[in-house]
C-alpha cells in the first residue's frame, strides 16, 4: 500500500531536517497543502516555532492575477504564516528528499469569503448564514471554486492532487470559539440544519416543484422535537425521511446532488485540462450523498466515473463503513486511500496503524493517508515508522 503523509508548507520551511524526517518514516509521497482554510496548528518538532495561526482561508502560493481578472470572487494570498510561494519552497525541499509531492486543495470552506461576500454563504431554514460554507449551487461560487481547483492543484512539480470540501459544507464546523454543543445534533438534524435557502437554492427547489417557503417551514417543524428533547434525532438517511418526510427529504437531496455533481465534474475536468499526463485527481469523500463537510457526500459509482479515486476517513473503525461502498466500483487503477489520523492527541491510534491498514486493505483500500505528519509528536511518528516497516 502506497502511503502518503499530509503536511503544511510551514512544517517544512525553516526546518532543514523535515524532509528527511518525513522520508525516514517510510512514506513515498507527501500530500502538501496549497490552498487551506483558517487554522491554529501546533508544530511540536519545528526548530523555530510551536504554534502557527493561519488567520483565514488562503492559497499558499502567489495567485496568478491574470487568471482571476474576470472573477468577482478571488482567492486570498496567505499572510506571514505562508508568505510568497511557501508551497513551492516546501515542495522543492520534499522532492529533493526523494518524495513525490501531491497538492492538497481545500475548496468550499472559507470564513473570510463568507464575511466579505455574505451573499455567497449557505443560509439555513431559520435565515442564519454560515460564512464558512460557500453555497456551491451559486454560479459565481462554482466558477470561483473550479478556477481555484485548477490553479491550486496543478502547481509546479505536483504529480497529483487531492480535492477536499469539493461539495456541500454545512452546519458542522469548528468555527472560531465554537459554542454549538448545547444540543447534540445527530446525523439527520445536521442534514436539516445544513440545507441551504439562499436565493439560488430557493429557485432550485421551486424548479423542482417545491415551494421554498413551505419547505423551510417544514424543516423548522421537523427540527422542533430536536430542540425540545435536547438533541440527536437519529443517524442515516431514513432518519432524515422520518423527520422531514421521505418525499421532501428525497426532493432536497436531488437538488443538492445535482449541484454537487456539477461542481465535482467541473473541478476534475478543469484540473485535468491544466495538468500534465498522468496527473492523479482524488476527492476526499463520504459514501453517503447527504453528508456535508471536508469529506463531501458522493455517490460512489458516479464519483469513481469522474475522478481517479477517493480519500476516505477510516479512523476509529470508519473503514468498515466507507470502503466497501466504493470497492465494488473500483477499476484496476482506481485509488481508494484509507485516511488514518496518526496524532494520538487528536483521536488517532498510531500504535494500531499496521493492523488498521491491513484491515483496510481487505476492505479494498489501495493506499494509506497519514493525518498529519506535521502535527504529530515524536513518539507518534516513531509508531508510524514502525507500522510502515511492519507493512512492507
Amino acid at each position: 500500500m502506497r502511503a502518503s503523509a499530509f503536511l503544511y508548507p510551514w512544517d517544512v520551511i525553516g526546518d532543514p531536517d523535515a524532509p528527511a524526517r518525513i522520508a525516514d518514516l517510510g512514506v513515498r509521497q507527501v500530500t502538501l497543502a496549497s490552498a487551506y482554510h483558517s487554522t491554529r496548528a501546533l508544530t511540536p518538532l519545528h526548530p523555530r516555532h510551536r504554534v502557527v495561526t493561519a488567520a483565514y482561508a488562503a492559497v499558499l502560493y502567489p495567485p496568478d492575477p491574470g487568471r482571476w481578472d474576470r472573477h468577482p470572487l478571488r482567492p486570498y494570498p496567505a499572510g506571514d504564516w505562508a508568505p510568497g510561494d511557501a508551497y513551492g519552497e516546501a515542495a522543492e525541499a520534499l522532492a529533493d528528499a526523494g518524495l513525490d509531492v501531491h497538492s492538497w486543495v481545500v475548496l468550499a470552506h472559507s470564513s473570510r469569503l463568507g464575511a466579505e461576500h455574505p451573499d455567497t454563504s449557505v443560509v439555513n431554514a431559520y435565515g442564519d448564514r454560515y460564512p464558512w460554507a460557500p453555497c456551491i449551487a451559486r454560479p459565481d461560487v462554482q466558477a470561483y471554486l473550479v478556477e481555484l481547483a485548477a490553479e491550486a492543484a496543478v502547481r509546479p512539480g505536483a504529480r497529483g492532487t487531492e480535492l477536499e470540501s469539493c461539495g456541500w459544507y454545512g452546519m458542522a464546523h469548528l468555527h472560531a470559539h465554537d459554542k454549538t454543543g448545547g444540543v447534540a445534533l445527530g446525523d439527520a438534524a445536521q442534514y436539516l440544519m445544513s440545507l441551504c435557502f439562499c436565493d439560488t437554492c430557493r429557485a432550485g427547489y421551486a424548479g423542482d416543484g417545491l415551494d421554498p417557503d413551505e419547505l423551510g417551514a417544514a424543516v423548522r417543524r421537523a427540527l422542533e422535537p430536536v430542540w425540545a428533547s435536547g438533541g440527536s434525532a437519529g443517524a442515516g438517511w431514513p432518519a432524515v425521511g422520518k423527520l422531514l418526510g421521505a418525499g421532501l427529504a428525497d426532493a432536497t437531496l436531488a437538488w443538492r446532488t445535482r449541484a454537487a455533481r456539477t461542481l465535482q465534474e467541473a473541478c476534475v475536468a478543469a484540473v485535468r485540462a491544466a495538468a500534465p499526463p498522468g496527473f492523479r485527481v482524488l476527492l476526499h469523500a463520504d459514501p453517503a450523498p447527504y453528508r456535508t463537510g471536508a469529506n463531501a457526500g458522493v455517490d460512489p459509482a458516479h464519483i469513481l466515473s469522474v475522478a481517479d479515486g477517493v480519500v476516505l476517513p477510516c479512523t476509529g473503525g470508519g473503514a468498515e463503513s466507507v470502503l466497501p461502498p466504493f470497492a465494488g466500483y473500483a477499476r484496476g487503477d482506481t485509488v481508494l486511500a484509507a485516511n488514518f489520523t496518526v496524532v494520538s492527541g487528536m483521536g488517532g491510534s498510531p500504535a494500531t496503524l499496521a493492523a488498521d491498514a491491513r484491515r483496510a486493505r481487505t476492505l479494498g483500500a489501495t493506499d494509506l493517508r497519514l493525518y498529519h505528519a506535521g502535527l504529530a509528536s515524536a513518539p507518534d511518528l516513531a509508531a508510524v515508522k514502525e507500522a510502515l516497516r511492519a507493512l512492507r
